[in-house]
């Protein structure tokens, strides 16, 4: 069987920043710095305002605009009420804010779907929306996008990003079911009297600016409360936080959208979504991803939502079988149930079903570690593809010094639980070229496709960069039937 490698790479690119907030490191700093700001002269302020926009404006969309949000938020904290000139506002602001290199230390972990729009494309070619984990400043991850399109020879071409980068706005939930949000208090062992007292002054829906009013004031009538308080408090607005909707522009281009962390529990990053187009029983569809939030401390699996890639709903997932990294959603129900590949133990692949998309409560042990090339863990490298021959699910196997290789298996279509074909050796295998990274010896996906009789497999080389590989279908799937006795 023949994998063949593509000459193209997806490098970082240390370029493309975007402006976020800067924030001081407390109230009193950024009072001594407004005021150094507000003695300037107002020639002063309109040449060092000038100076800022010539060395900045070119390299970003809307900078303005961001600058002119920045000064707003720390407007009350001004000395005065004297008006503040156009100028001042926006050197105000910049002191306020600084540029991010998303890309600065990483590009990898790539997952492919197809692009929701289809249309004005040769016979036999298809577009599609390449996600990767970006990696900056801080090691702090998020997800970026690119797009490209396979023809029917299976040549593929990455268009080229501009070097714009748009974070999105962030908004916050409508509202939240209180049944769902005790359910998920319990499972973080946040229930206690505190926030049974929250909820019990709350209705059964209740919005963000409800919940944070009633719990500052918990806090406020018990003057005296203890420290375990103020965690639960800031575990209960932490949860709510965690669960919101991000939106751009629909003129912007799919390649300059990042979703960045927003919520307490991304703090760190979001790392390695693995997206699935999800074809439900009504003839609907809708794209899914399961990714990872991080703290520095915990790590939460959580669920992001959208039909155009223009906005994103991003929720947690539920339910006591909820632990761990790399969940990999099914993209149909099965038997009525949504299905799910999982590692709670961080060692064997889990198969779960639930009859509700957020909430997971039993798994199955699925596939256990086999060969020597696995012998430390095995995982998925994305979601399940449907084939008639079966389930075909990339893995992914950490062997002898940490190496990682990719592997694959054949489920049954109407039983998943069924493993009816497993690669004895490595599909992917870090060649030389490849090994040198961020971590060495390790190639990674988080999601792959089929086109034109072929698996379209993009991966990352020791969490550097990325690039792609193909493989004939019809191959793949006769070495896996092949060894079919020797599955299980």
């Amino acid at each position: 069987m023949r994998v063949k490698r593509t000459s193209l790479i997806l490098r970082p690119d240390c370029s493309r920043v975007f402006f976020r907030p800067f924030e001081l490191r407390s109230p009193e700093q950024l009072t001594r710095t407004l005021a150094r700001v507000m003695s300037l002269t107002e020639q002063q302020a309109e040449s060092e305002a000038r100076s800022i926009l010539v060395d900045f404006v070119a390299r970003h969309q809307r900078l303005n605009e961001f600058l002119l949000q920045r000064f707003a938020q720390v407007q009350a904290e001004l000395p005065t009420d004297v008006p503040v000139s156009p100028a001042r506002r926006l050197l105000l602001g910049a002191y306020l804010t600084q540029e991010y290199s998303l890309e600065a230390a990483a590009l990898f972990n790539p997952s492919i779907v197809e692009h929701p729009d289809q249309s004005d494309l040769p016979a036999g070619s298809l577009r599609f929306v390449l996600s990767l984990r970006a990696t900056g400043e801080g090691h702090v991850s998020s997800i970026v996008f690119r797009t490209g399109i396979i023809d029917g020879e299976g040549t593929i071409s990455v268009i080229e990003p501009t070097r714009f980068v748009t974070a999105a706005e962030v908004l916050p939930n409508l509202s939240y079911e209180k049944k769902l949000f005790e359910q998920k208090l319990w499972e973080l062992g946040l229930l206690n009297g505190f926030a049974v007292d929250v909820l019990a002054q709350l209705g059964e829906v209740f919005t963000w600016e409800q919940l944070h009013g009633t719990v500052a004031r918990g806090l406020r009538r018990d003057r005296q409360h203890r420290l375990d308080e103020e965690d639960v408090a800031r575990g209960v607005l932490a949860l709510a936080r965690a669960n919101y909707a991000v939106s751009f522009a629909d003129t912007t281009r799919l390649s300059e959208r990042v979703i960045f962390p927003s919520s307490p529990t991304e703090s760190r990053g979001i790392e390695d979504a693995r997206f699935v187009l999800f074809r439900d029983e009504d003839g609907s569809r809708r794209y899914y991803a399961t990714f990872t939030a991080f703290d520095g401390h915990v790590a939460l699996p959580q669920l992001l939502e959208t039909d155009d890639f223009v906005r994103f709903n991003i929720s947690t997932l539920n339910g006591p079988e909820v632990r761990n990294k790399g969940m990999a959603l099914f993209p149909r129900r099965i038997n009525g149930c949504y299905a799910m590949l999982s590692r709670q133990d961080n060692e064997n692949i889990y198969l779960m079903y639930s009859d509700m998309l957020h909430f997971w409560y039993e798994k199955r042990l699925l596939l256990r570690p086999t060969y020597p090339w696995e012998f430390v863990q095995i995982g998925n490298c994305g979601s399940p593809i449907e084939t008639d021959a079966g389930w075909l699910v990339l893995t992914h196997g950490v062997g002898p010094m940490r190496r990682y290789a990719i592997g694959a298996v054949l489920l049954a279509r109407d039983d998943p639980t069924r493993v009816i074909g497993r690669l004895r050796e490595p599909l992917l295998l870090p060649t030389e070229s490849e090994r040198e990274g961020y971590v060495p010896n390790v190639v990674y996906s988080c999601g792959a496709l089929v086109h034109a009789g072929r698996l379209i497999l993009p991966y990352a080389m020791s969490d550097q960069c990325a690039s792609f590989a193909t493989v004939c279908l019809a191959e793949l799937l006769g070495e896996l039937t092949a060894h079919g006795a020797e599955a299980q």
